[in-house]
């Protein structure tokens, strides 16, 4: 017979005994990886474009908002129906400004708005003109006309606005050649408050001879140049012999005449 064991069987202990809950597994609770980069600071040159995108569309919205104004001040002026500042509008314009519209200085403020129409401004020739001299309200303008006066006086400038005034004149489709009559108060206007005895003298020729009714682009620029480069009233050094255009010549020997 095989030997019994006489042990006593040891009852398990709480500690080895486990729980069906205890042999279940339980998920691992992760915690959240913290980044070990360092914030990259912004670039110097990020920052400068950043600041400049902002500056362009800061100047974009100012540029913006001073044509509206130029708009406005247009749109107090013109004939609405032609959608142009005629010369009613213009003598209002004028007279706001408290000057005549005989001023020499509103033919200036044609000539900076490169106007090719007698007498009317279009949008586009106004916004041309008053962006130049950074215009966009009536006390503005006020200022700006000096200002403008001083611009045109300069010599290049002059040269280019002295012709330009011939050509407003030409009102007509085709048009090139200027009535005396009208040369004669233009020279007063352009040229009377700097070459005073010439002009007298030329328009009382163009009054007296009957042999031209009408002048053109090149005889009207030669005056400008014989104005500057003929001593006046001895005449001495003007030679017919040049090539001074014929009515030149006809303007010295009556001058001569008429002092002997």
């Amino acid at each position: 017979m095989p030997r019994t064991s006489k042990r006593k069987a040891v009852p398990p202990s709480s500690a080895s005994v486990k729980s069906p809950d205890s042999l279940s597994v339980r998920p691992v609770e992760k915690k959240p990886r913290t980044s070990k980069r360092k914030a990259v600071p912004p670039s110097s040159e990020s920052v400068k474009s950043s600041s400049v995108r902002s500056g362009k569309a800061g100047a974009v919205k100012a540029v913006t908002k001073e044509v509206d104004r130029i708009d406005q001040l247009f749109d107090s002026y013109a004939n609405k129906d032609l959608g142009l500042i005629d010369p009613e509008g213009v003598e209002t314009l004028c007279s706001d400004m408290g000057v005549q519209h005989t001023d020499v200085r509103i033919l200036m403020l044609a000539w900076k708005m490169k106007a090719k129409k007698q007498g009317y401004f279009s949008k586009d020739e106004w916004r041309t003109g008053l962006k130049a001299l950074k215009v966009d309200n009536l006390e503005k303008f006020k200022k700006a006309l000096p200002t403008l006066e001083t611009e045109v006086m300069t010599p290049p400038n002059f040269e280019d606005f002295y012709a330009y005034a011939f050509k407003y004149c030409l009102t007509e489709e085709m048009q090139k050649c200027v009535d005396v009559e009208t040369i004669c108060e233009l020279l007063n206007l352009v040229l009377g408050s700097q070459f005073c005895a010439q002009v007298d003298s030329i328009t009382e020729y163009l009054k007296f001879q009957s042999d031209y009714r009408v002048l053109t682009m090149d005889q009207w620029v030669n005056f400008y140049r014989f104005c500057h480069e003929i001593s006046f009233p001895d005449l001495h050094n003007y030679d017919s012999d040049q090539a001074w255009p014929l009515i030149l010549d006809s303007f010295v020997e009556w001058l001569r005449e008429k002092r002997k």
